[in-house]
């Protein structure tokens, strides 16, 4: 029985994850537009911020859509097949818990927030006209 609920659901996400990336790609928002200088800003800020993620999580996929809204030129990196970025969130976090955004303060420190709502909320809080 057990084989067979494993290739139910290998199955199911085969089928619905490409599903999945098109949904997201036609429903994207539209991008913020800032002025050069302070899309510069923007940009350097980013360079702090690591977004640890799996291709078709909806919860992901739902940061990843605010990213784009806000014009955030995050590093994503795949924690689900590439085995040394899921080590460095299990590390970093605790956890292999998914989105999980990897925040480097000026002093060096690193902070990582785990709630999709809370990366969304400090996105929004941090980078937001």
């Amino acid at each position: 029985m057990k084989p067979f609920i494993r290739f139910f659901f290998r199955t199911l996400r085969i089928v619905l994850g490409p599903v999945m990336l098109l949904k997201e790609r036609l429903s994207r928002p539209a991008a913020l537009v800032r002025s050069a200088d302070r899309q510069a800003e923007v940009d350097s800020q980013c360079k702090d911020l690591v977004l640890y993620q799996f291709k078709t999580c909806p919860f992901c996929i739902k940061v990843r859509h605010e990213m784009h809204r806000l014009s955030l030129p995050i590093v994503r990196l795949d924690a689900q097949h590439d085995t040394l970025n899921r080590t460095a969130l299990l590390q970093g976090s605790g956890a292999a818990k998914v989105p999980c955004l990897r925040i480097t303060s000026a002093n060096g420190s690193v902070h990582w927030l785990t709630e999709s709502g809370a990366i969304i909320d400090h996105l929004r809080g941090r980078f937001a006209v």
